[in-house]
């Protein structure tokens, strides 16, 4: 893993300047699932094993576009926020930041947000295969059994569809699955700056 800074203003800058509630980023700081790495201030999103080992690290400029990952990561153990009660489904997303978009809508809109599992993917690719399932998926099935219900919110774009049916034509007889395609733009990330534009637009008016 990167050396941790221990003022992490840049990271928080960033994650809300792409909209994430300070509520989300606060916890995510509490329990160790994000920090500012150094020497290049990126932000540093970690999946842990069943041992609360850190196996995953997810790097992403905070003033760039730099995208990628400790050396070593297991793709397997991607960043996820369990549910903080035992829960029947699955919201999967493609980066940590889909996740942690949803994670605000849910928080602004006074829902529970930790109501249920969130795991992002740590990116998807295009497969030959049309019955792909992201090894960080099959592996968050296998710890939690009782998981019957999987909601997708992948990109709109022709990577994110693919997987999206290759999930659905592996797992839709085994798993109820949900194709839940973001509301507005490409992601969840533009949903939820969509959703934040319109809410600023009302105040000002």
């Amino acid at each position: 893993l990167p050396p941790r800074n221990k003022n992490p203003r840049k990271v928080t800058a960033y994650l809300r300047s792409r909209g994430i509630h300070p509520a989300i980023i606060d916890f995510c700081y509490r329990n160790n699932l994000l920090y500012e790495g150094m020497p290049y201030h990126n932000a540093v999103f970690i999946g842990y094993d069943e041992k609360g080992i850190p196996r995953y690290a997810a790097l992403r400029g905070t003033a760039s576009k730099f995208k990628g990952e400790a050396t070593g990561s297991d793709k397997q153990y991607s960043f996820n926020i369990p549910a903080a009660k035992e829960s029947t489904t699955l919201h999967l997303f493609e980066a940590a930041i889909d996740l942690l978009s949803y994670a605000t809508m849910e928080y602004r809109a006074g829902r529970d947000w930790r109501k249920e599992h969130l795991l992002s993917l740590a990116g998807v690719f295009i497969s030959k295969r049309e019955d792909v399932v992201p090894v960080a998926l099959e592996r968050h099935l296998k710890v939690h059994p009782e998981i019957d219900t999987i909601i997708l919110h992948l990109d709109r774009d022709a990577i994110g569809r693919g997987a999206a049916q290759g999930i659905i034509s592996n797992l839709g007889k085994r798993y109820i699955v949900h194709d839940e395609l973001p509301e507005y733009g490409n992601d969840m990330n533009d949903t939820l700056m969509h959703h934040l534009m319109r809410s600023q637009t009302r105040e000002a008016n």
